[in-house]
């Protein structure tokens, strides 16, 4: 009996690497079985239709099993779950773990030759039976998601210069959509796709615009400061399949903080912006911080859901962005719909005929210093947000902040960071914003010892899950913002918690630190 046991182990073990494949019907579902994409869907809005676990039995949830990376680095990335199988990252890491019972696959360790070893990692995108991971060294490498062997790898920019690759890739049909990132030299932006069984380059669109691009007008000329820009892509983007767009934020422009070196409004950066996904081609942009002087970065996920607005179905996409602006916008053409503060904020003075913001120059950068709302970190940061359709608020992690910023170089010669910024007060918060009006229906303080940027994940069993800045797991209710049930995960979190179901039981899964927790009701 004990042999026949073992051997339906073995068997069942095989089977699942067998059935390793990514079905890619379920990149079009909302996540149940699986968690297959950074989001867990297309929309952005993290919201899992389970609802097993619901507020009438959230006290009951207990630890499922716990994963010991033994890493000396905060895990900053969101798991995917693919037949029972989880994958997560660090910056040199890949690891595939058993979905139920935490017992390790396989284990990757790389050592980046250049680029920013020190930097965050989102995660890894799946096609089929294969992986794709951006490298500190800045590369797309594909792995096998059976053992984690490495197929291809493509070089995306230069790690010489400090870029280097810490976002979770996006799959849509046949094409692996990438950003890239980097903080220190002066690069200009990009959103690229490559062929996911060759490595092939596909499409590329530029942050930067072309001199036949109107947008080429919104940057100075006499010095080459376009060239080098700015306009990160850290985050991955979201996508509607009905109309073909994928949606993406851009970084601040560069140089940071030193805005007499490139007036005007630095067209793409801090933009988000909807591309055809076949081409790469932008069909339209909004510009949610125009000549942005205070690394307020506009990458956070912009959020796809449908519903009535004012009386009429629209297909809309929302932004709360780290200068403090929450957007609302008909994400068929970029038409804005609401654009209002979230949190407290001091440099912005009305807003233009696009319904874009504009900045009060008075609150740009000086010599001898400035105070702006927020502080640098920003109202909310590269922590994803979550929309639920039963609530119709978007919840966001968030800063009330005020920083100072100071110019230390100026005139239209600057590079780099031509500024400095300091936070002098901040206080963690949880907003939950109504998106047919823009206001904030209520708000949690979410302050502790640690300073963390914790997603957000909502579900249908009128749940909300994230962590504070105490390093406590947290079961909120969407409506009201009221505790339900809360526990102690002994270190800070920066990634996002997601949830799956195998076998009939629904599991919440939350990376802490340099370990990954699963929780479940009990087994009866």
């Amino acid at each position: 009996m004990k042999k026949l046991t073992l051997l339906l182990m073995v068997l069942s073990f095989a089977t699942g690497l067998a059935a390793q494949g990514l079905d890619p019907a379920k990149l079009l579902q909302p996540p149940t079985d699986t968690w297959p994409t950074f989001n867990g869907d297309y929309s952005g809005r993290r919201y899992s239709p389970l609802s097993q676990i619901n507020q009438d039995n959230v006290r009951s949830l207990t630890l499922a099993w716990a994963f010991q990376s033994h890493a000396q680095a905060p895990i900053s990335a969101t798991p995917l779950e693919v037949n029972g199988i989880l994958y997560f990252t660090l910056p040199n890491d890949v690891w595939a773990v058993d979905a139920r019972t935490g017992v390790q696959i396989w284990h990757i360790n790389r050592a980046a030759q250049g680029g920013l070893a020190g930097a965050g990692h989102r995660g890894v995108a799946m096609y089929k039976d294969r992986l794709y991971y951006t490298t500190p060294d800045a590369k797309l490498l594909c792995l096998d998601a059976r053992t984690g062997k490495q197929i291809w790898e493509a070089q995306m920019a230069d790690p010489a210069l400090k870029a280097f690759g810490s976002m979770s890739p996006l799959v849509i049909k046949n094409h692996v959509l990438v950003g890239v990132s980097g903080d220190i030299a002066d690069l200009p932006g990009f959103v690229e796709a490559y062929d996911p069984m060759t490595g092939k380059l596909q499409w590329r669109w530029d942050v930067m615009p072309k001199p036949d691009d109107p947008a080429w007008n919104t940057w100075p000329h006499d010095t080459d400061v376009i060239t080098r820009g700015g306009g990160m892509t850290w985050l991955t983007g979201t996508y509607d399949p009905e109309l073909n767009l994928t949606y993406w934020g851009t970084g601040n422009p560069h140089p940071v903080e030193a805005g007499d070196a490139r007036l005007g409004a630095n067209l793409y950066t801090c933009t988000i912006v909807a591309l055809n996904a076949d081409t790469g081609k932008l069909v339209w942009y909004y510009q949610i911080s125009p000549h942005d002087t205070h690394d307020w970065d506009a990458i956070q996920t912009p959020v796809l859901f449908d519903a009535n607005f004012k009386g009429k179905r629209r297909k809309l996409v929302a932004l709360a962005s780290r200068n403090g602006i929450f957007a609302l916008l008909d994400r068929t053409n970029g038409k804005s719909l609401i654009t209002v503060p979230y949190i407290d904020i001091n440099w912005m003075k009305g807003l233009d005929e696009r319904g874009q913001p504009i900045p009060k120059k008075e609150t740009e950068p000086k010599i001898d210093g400035v105070l702006a709302r927020p502080g640098a970190g920003g109202g909310t940061n590269w922590s994803a947000p979550s929309y639920d359709p039963n609530t119709g608020f978007l919840y966001a992690n968030a800063k009330e902040s005020i920083g100072v910023y100071y110019v230390t170089m100026p005139g239209k010669h600057a590079e780099g960071w031509g500024g400095r910024d300091f936070i002098l007060w901040s206080k963690s918060v949880l907003k939950a914003i109504d998106c047919q009006t823009g206001k904030v229906r209520w708000s949690r303080d979410m302050s502790g010892a640690r300073y963390g940027w914790a997603s957000i994940l909502t579900t249908a069993g009128h749940l909300l899950f994230t962590v504070d800045d105490s390093g406590r797991l947290l079961a909120l209710d969407p409506g009201t913002g009221k505790e339900l049930w809360h526990a102690y995960t002994g270190g800070s979190s920066t990634s996002a918690p997601i949830t799956y179901e195998l076998d009939g039981r629904q599991y919440i899964v939350t990376p802490a630190d340099g370990v990954v927790f699963a929780w479940a009701l009990p087994e009866r």
